[in-house]
């Protein structure tokens, strides 16, 4: 299955596998789960990596084959570092939309990290994959996500064609060249559709900062409110067990910038 994250797959890890404010807590319920765990949207295993290298089976569930081909390649890189009979890690690795997943077993835990339940654009969306996760859930067992709390002066901010115009947004490197790669973005918000259009520009620099080349990747996230989210967990069969509002699971109230969601299957 060809997707258009498929060509995002090489620069994932140079532009977010370093991220790892996030990681102990997905782990934290994990380890409280006890396995077997079940993630959406893995990409390239950031967070299903670290959960197998604590012991704790997991299935990495994504729509793109070359970030499940990356995401093996960094399981085998870590088994073999680990072990000198390069014993392999309890994951697996399957491509399926998580609209349409369905495996023939049942988790005590499933996880959508990274904000990526907003890469499902419509409510038939989020009702359908909330529905398939509660399905492979044993009883008991729980759902966790998160995604940033909608802002609005963002909003308004980014609802006009001015909002358009590429902005400057960060810089890395490519290890194998070792050339700085520079990261432009532009953002729209669509306030009648709930919709954030984005686009990125990477250009690859030489040492005197001229631009090589340059290549453009786009995407389209929903935004989800709170309130409307709660709607969402119960209509799908879902008990609310807590909502924080940051990783280290602070209350949250009107100072939070992300929501973090746990929900139970009764």
């Amino acid at each position: 299955m060809t997707t258009e994250y498929d060509a995002f797959a090489d620069v994932y890890d140079l532009e977010y596998g370093t991220t790892t404010f996030d990681i102990e807590f997905y782990l934290e319920e994990a380890q409280a789960a006890g396995g077997p765990v079940l993630e959406l949207a893995c990409g390239t295993g950031r967070v299903a990596l670290r959960i197998a290298q604590a012991g704790i089976p997991i299935v990495g569930v994504d729509s793109s084959e070359r970030m499940l081909a990356i995401a093996q390649e960094k399981a085998d890189h870590l088994a073999e570092s680990a072990n000198a009979g390069g014993r392999p890690l309890p994951v697996e690795w399957v491509e399926a939309d998580m609209r349409s997943f369905d495996l023939d077993r049942g988790f005590g835990l499933a996880i959508i990290p990274a904000r990526s339940f907003l890469h499902l654009l419509n409510p038939e969306d989020h009702v359908e994959v909330l529905t398939r996760i509660n399905r492979h859930l044993l009883p008991g067992g729980r759902l966790v996500l998160n995604f940033f709390v909608p802002h609005l002066q963002m909003i308004a901010e980014h609802s006009t064609s001015t909002s358009q115009m590429l902005k400057y947004r960060r810089e890395f490197t490519e290890p194998e060249s070792g050339r700085r790669i520079s990261v432009w973005e532009s953002r729209r918000y669509d306030v009648h559709r709930q919709r954030i259009y984005q686009r990125f520009r990477y250009e690859e620099l030489d040492e005197d900062g001229n631009v090589l080349s340059a290549r453009y990747r786009g995407y389209t996230l929903c935004y989800i409110w709170p309130r409307e989210m709660e709607h969402l967990l119960v209509r799908c069969g879902f008990e609310i067990v807590d909502q924080y509002g940051w990783f280290d699971r602070r209350p949250f109230d009107g100072r939070s910038t992300e929501q973090v969601w746990v929900a139970r299957r009764p």
